[in-house]
């Protein structure tokens, strides 16, 4: 990908777990570093309408026709609202990134899944759904899962989007805000 393209970097906002929703912000920013809008929405913790929500958001923003790709923190919002990727790629006809700064545990999901949700299955299936890459960065290796996109300019993108750290600009940014906007103050790793 070239310079300058713009990308939307997507996290939840902190949360307790008797909430029935939490914020969602969306950060479009032109690689490296320009912020140029900032999206917002809101999902059921431990809902099912993460992927409807987030369609809403990008088609109806007015960045919508000059994104490139969305860099989402993780595969889910709210907790286990989870996000098939490839769902909301067909929606919103956009490349999709999930990034993790640790490897997923599957197994200590699952068994929370089974726990708390009837419909357990379906949300590890799409969890799980995907080949899960590890990507070197200066700092430490993130975990990814894509759509819409190869993997070389998967690398690239977070290269080109990562200042410091590990985790690249607009998801680094989404969750500064996100956690400021509900905490009245950022905090937490970002």
């Amino acid at each position: 990908m070239k310079p300058q393209v713009r990308v939307l970097g997507i996290d939840d906002a902190p949360f307790k777990f008797g909430d029935k929703k939490t914020t969602v912000i969306g950060v479009v920013t032109r690689i490296p570093s320009y912020i140029e809008a900032v999206l917002k929405t809101e999902v059921e913790v431990d809902g099912s309408d993460a992927c409807d929500k987030l369609e809403a958001m990008i088609n109806s923003s007015r960045y919508k026709e000059q994104l490139k790709l969305v860099m989402l923190d993780g595969v889910a919002l709210g907790g286990f609202n989870v996000i098939d990727i490839d769902e909301l790629h067909k929606k919103i006809g956009l490349p999709v990134i999930t990034i993790t700064r640790e490897e997923p545990n599957f197994e200590a999901m699952e068994k929370a899944l089974k726990e708390h949700f009837e419909d357990w299955q379906k949300r590890l299936d799409i969890i799980k759904k995907g080949e899960l890459f590890k990507i070197k960065t200066a700092h430490k290796p993130i975990f990814v899962k894509f759509t819409g996109m190869d993997l070389e300019d998967v690398k690239r993108i977070i290269d080109q989007s990562t200042i410091r750290g590990a985790l690249p600009e607009p998801i680094r940014v989404a969750h500064l805000i996100a956690s400021g906007v509900v905490s009245g103050e950022s905090y937490g790793r970002a």
